[in-house]
This record gives structure tokens, C-alpha cells and sequence, in this order.
């Protein structure tokens, strides 16, 4: 199995300002690249241009320009054109899927953030100085970086990546592992039922409270973001210190409240994992969920729209994004592969409309957000624990029908 690992760089200054100037060629490599294969379509012959006659550029680009391109790994570069390779191989598949397709767009400096070295050795080189107490892993025209290893990498490293989050500097690798051993078996299955006002309700009537971290940092969030919007749009190198402290301000903020969302999400999945055999949890589609709707004109005056509830699913969408759910479910996934759990998805329709007694379904069960009431056989309980056991034996039905 394949296992990521994340640890803080500790650049000099010297090696920060490479590490820019790294980024910055990437990114203008990325955009020539784009700009190319917009140019040959645009031409009378349509031509398509793929990765393989772009990388085959690369060794006229480096001795054309051996200050900047030459000064990186190779391999490296054409991990850059592989990814915009994939952007158009995205492209093309939602065209051809009916979906909405967004054309790969020219980078900015500042959203261009990570390069990556496709094998370890290549261009880069982890644990590069094995002889010294301090971790350094080697990046061709930076040098040894010092990493702040708060944990020891298992297996045989595959990929190295540079990524850039605000002021810091972070390495990612992969590593390739054996499979680990399952955690001893429990007996337990569970269902959970996400939502808003709990973030999980478990078959057994247990509760995780939803931490709402967006919301205990919007205040601040907000101070910070109109601080930082009476400074002018200006490019990068001409901003003063003072809107380079504004934006970074922001930025942390922003990153704090996506490590909070992690860390609980990492808590919450670890305690189920370690507790039951068997997880079930609702197939959402979140994507559709955070839609907003679709404008109602007004047949009585042309270029008038009707209310259709914007600002209430607006705000609907903000506490489901906030919540974090898809980010739960990736990572309960991977947790429960590790310990050799199973988890299983199931339609999430009258979950919370159906009584668990009875089998009753029906809209006026559910009296309340909280409540439910069964109107046949009079069971009464809270609406998310009731989802929870449905969504539990629909999991083990599918389980019973479709044996490993």
C-alpha cells in the first residue's frame, strides 16, 4: 500500500528564496506549455499537441535558458507537463460526459505551489544526509533543506514534493509498505448519520458534536479579509510589507481552520475504526448537496426573478462545507483499509423518514429537525439516531447480498 507522509521544511533564507525561484519556473513552464497547445488548436490545421512532443522540448528549453530552466531537475519538469497534461485529459472527459467543462487556465505565481520529483534520487534525494541527527532531504539548485520530522517514514520512499502554504515550506512523500497487520476484531458494527447540528450520530444513540470551525473563526476571518481589501490589487513584487502581512494573515487563518477540520476528522475516524468490524454511512453526493438554486423568473415581469431561497441554501451550504464531511469519509475510508475494517455506502433516500420498528415510511415521522415520531407504530426517538440504525441495516443487507 501506498502511504503519504507531510513534514515542515526549515529552509535558510537563502534556500527559501530558491525554493521561490523553483516555483516561479515551474509555473512559467506550466503556462508555456498551455500556451502552446492553445496556439496549434487555434491554427487552421487544429493541431493537438500532446505530452510526449513537449517533453521532448525539454532539452532545447534548459540549453536555451540554462539560468532558469536548466537550473532544475528534469524529471521534475516534466512531472509539470504531466500535470497539465492530466488538467486537458480532465477537460476531455467532462466534455464527453455531458458535465460542464472548466479549459485548463494559466497559473500565477502565487497558484502554482508544488512541484513534484517523480522517484526519490532523481532530482531530489530524502534523508540526503544520513550521517547527521537532522533530517535534510536535497532538491537539485536549492541544496539540503532541513525537515522537521515529527514521525519516522515506514517503507521504501517513491515521490518527493515541494509545496508552498503561505510563508511555509512543506515536503510530501509516498512510501511504498506491506500491508499492516488488522486490528483485532470487535464484534461491533455501527451506522453513522452525518449532519449539521451534530456532526455524527451513531446506531448505538451516540453523538460527535459538529465543532464548527469556519464559524468560531469568521469573526476574525472577516477583520483579516477587510484589512487586507483597502490595499490596492497590485502584483506581487510591488506590494508594500504591510499588504504582505495582510495577506499572509489570511492565509493562516485559512490554513487553521483547515488543520482543525483534519485534525478532527483524523480523531473521529481513528475512534470508529478502533471501535467497530463494520462501518455503514451515507452515499452523499456533497457536491450536489452545496449547489446553489436555480433562479425562478418571474412570468408577470420580464428580466424579474421570483424568491427561490438563496440566502437560506447559501447559508445551508456554508455549514455543510464547514462541517467537512467528504473530507471525513476519505479519510475513514483509508483508516479502515489500514486496519483491515469494512465500510460500507448506502442510499441515503427516507434514512431519516423510515421507522426502525415498523418500517413505516413516511414525511410526518419526522415532526421536527431532531424529532421523529412514527405516525403507525407510535416510536419515538432522535431523527439522526433513527437515520443511523436505517443506514446500518441497509449496510448489512448490502453486505448479506453481495458477500466478499
Amino acid at each position: 500500500m501506498i502511504r503519504a507522509y507531510t513534514f515542515l521544511l526549515r529552509p535558510t533564507v537563502g534556500q527559501t528564496i530558491a525554493l521561490g525561484e523553483m516555483l516561479r519556473d515551474h509555473c512559467s513552464l506550466y503556462n508555456g506549455a498551455l500556451q502552446e497547445r492553445r496556439d496549434a488548436y487555434r491554427h487552421v490545421s487544429k493541431t493537438s499537441i500532446k505530452y510526449g512532443q513537449q517533453s521532448a522540448q525539454l532539452k532545447e528549453i534548459r540549453a536555451f535558458d540554462p539560468e532558469r530552466q536548466g537550473r532544475w531537475s528534469f524529471s521534475s519538469q516534466q512531472a509539470t507537463l504531466r500535470r497539465l497534461d492530466r488538467a486537458f485529459a480532465a477537460f476531455f472527459r467532462r466534455v464527453r460526459s455531458g458535465d460542464t467543462p472548466g479549459y485548463p487556465r494559466f497559473r500565477g505565481v502565487n497558484w502554482f505551489d508544488t512541484v513534484d520529483f517523480p522517484k526519490d534520487g532523481d532530482g531530489c534525494r530524502w534523508d540526503s544526509t544520513p550521517h547527521d541527527r537532522v533530517t535534510r532531504v536535497r532538491f537539485q539548485g536549492v541544496g539540503h533543506v532541513k525537515v522537521n520530522q515529527h514521525r519516522p517514514v515506514a517503507g521504501e520512499v517513491k515521490t518527493v514534493s515541494v509545496k508552498r502554504e503561505g510563508k511555509r515550506w512543506y515536503v510530501v512523500l509516498t512510501a511504498e509498505q506491506a500491508q499492516p497487520e488488522p486490528l483485532p476484531r470487535t464484534g461491533s458494527a455501527v451506522g453513522v448519520d452525518m449532519g449539521i447540528a451534530n456532526f455524527l450520530a451513531d446506531s448505538n444513540g451516540g453523538f460527535v458534536p459538529n465543532p464548527r470551525h469556519g464559524r468560531r473563526a469568521a469573526g476574525k476571518l472577516e477583520a483579516a479579509q477587510q484589512a487586507l481589501a483597502r490595499f490596492p490589487r497590485v502584483r506581487r513584487d510591488q506590494r508594500t510589507a504591510n499588504h504582505r502581512r495582510a495577506v499572509h494573515k489570511v492565509a493562516d487563518l485559512h490554513r487553521k481552520v483547515r488543520r482543525q477540520r483534519l485534525d478532527h476528522a483524523h480523531k473521529t475516524a481513528l475512534g470508529l475504526v478502533r471501535e467497530h468490524d463494520v462501518i455503514a454511512h451515507e452515499d452523499l453526493s456533497i457536491r450536489n448537496m452545496v449547489k446553489a438554486p436555480e433562479p425562478k423568473p418571474d412570468p408577470e415581469q420580464p428580466g424579474a426573478f421570483l424568491p427561490n431561497g438563496a440566502a437560506a441554501k447559501a447559508r445551508l451550504n456554508h455549514s455543510i462545507s464547514d462541517a467537512g464531511w467528504g473530507v471525513f469519509l476519505t479519510i475513514l475510508h483509508a483508516k479502515a483499509e489500514s486496519a483491515g475494517r469494512e465500510v460500507i455506502a448506502v442510499d441515503p433516500r427516507n434514512t431519516s423518514r423510515t421507522c426502525p420498528e415498523c418500517g413505516h415510511v413516511s414525511v410526518e415521522n419526522r415532526p421536527t429537525q431532531e424529532k421523529f415520531h412514527c405516525v403507525s407504530c407510535g416510536h419515538s426517538a432522535h431523527a439522526d439516531t433513527v437515520g443511523a440504525r436505517n443506514v446500518l441495516r441497509a449496510g448489512l443487507v448490502r453486505r448479506d447480498a453481495n458477500p466478499a
